[in-house]
């Protein structure tokens, strides 16, 4: 099931939030969804505006980030409101239907088909969350030894890759140290994911900071081309694949309050829910608020006009 009219092509891949969709040999149509994940739970109900907000917040960043990596973007939406849209073009194209196109284009990436490496390329930041409680107990994160007496919410003496397996819809992923993950991919592509996913959240951290947001952590995903070649796919930097906080309201030891999902994580934790399927429902309030968290997000972080691509 679908919160956007389903285009004319055929569903390759349903993830947590987006949908894929299969153009022709080489190209895909990824769209993303208003659905909510958390702790690996797809939950019943919608977040509204929310696979545009993402979509637009991906595309920003794919192009601030283009001179670290390539990514897998062919055409997409606009990354300011109301901009036109090459990516609308295309589609108009493709459909023969331009107000189909004019609906997903805001939500849809046209891109490359690559080949996913099968980890999520994850880099901490500062201290919390899973990180927080498995520093608790054994003083380090992800196997990682760190100093003593770190508090919660402050920043890590420098970030931390943490790899992980990418888990499918319902299942969850599991931390891996960096050796099974040169094992998996073997040890040139290992150390090149691992580096360019640290110089990718170093620019992130900064940019984002002098805008009023604290990366907290966040994760990247790669594939790979016919040749070998590496490129950022999915999405990046977005209140789903990050850990956003306010700056103004960060104070170290005390868990800060989120633009991201956290705000949900932190009221489905209240409940006697097991973290398993089906989700619980969500109050409107709590739809209401995430949804204002998404909005903010994008306000700080994106310039009111930009180019598509």
């Amino acid at each position: 099931m679908t919160d956007y009219p389903t285009p004319p092509l055929t569903l390759v891949h349903q993830g947590k939030v987006r949908d894929i969709y299969a153009v022709d040999d080489d190209r895909l149509l990824i769209v993303a969804s208003d659905r909510l994940s958390a702790f690996d739970v797809v939950l019943p109900q919608p977040i509204p505006d929310k696979g545009e907000i993402l979509t637009r917040i991906s595309n920003f960043w794919f192009d601030q980030t283009a001179h670290i990596i390539p990514n897998h973007i062919v055409a997409s939406g606009p990354i300011g409101a109301g901009e036109p849209s090459r990516l609308e073009e295309a589609l108009g194209a493709l459909f023969d239907d331009a107000d189909l196109a004019a609906t997903l284009a805001p939500r849809a990436m046209l891109t490359q088909r690559l080949h996913p490496l099968p980890i999520e390329a994850i880099v901490r930041g500062y201290i919390t969350g899973s990180g927080w409680l498995d520093y608790q107990r054994t003083g380090q994160i992800s196997g990682i030894d760190l100093p003593d007496g770190l508090a919660q919410a402050q920043a890590l003496p420098e970030p931390l890759f943490t790899p992980s397996t990418k888990a499918g819809t319902g299942d969850h992923d599991q931390n891996i140290d960096f050796e099974a993950m040169q094992t998996m991919l073997g040890s040139a592509l290992a150390i090149k994911v691992r580096d360019v996913s640290l110089a990718l959240y170093q620019h992130a951290k900064s940019f984002a900071r002098d805008r009023g947001i604290i990366i907290a952590d966040t994760k990247f995903e790669f594939g790979t081309d016919g040749r070998g070649g590496l490129f950022l796919i999915d999405e990046v930097l977005t209140p789903d694949s990050s850990r956003f906080w306010p700056v103004d309201s960060w104070v170290i030891g005390q868990s800060p309050p989120s633009f991201d999902k956290q705000f949900v994580r932190d009221y489905l934790e209240t409940l006697d829910w097991d973290k398993t399927a089906p989700g619980p429902r969500l109050p409107q309030a709590i739809i209401d608020q995430t949804q204002a968290r998404y909005h903010e997000a994008a306000q700080r972080l994106l310039p009111s006009a930009n180019r598509s691509r």
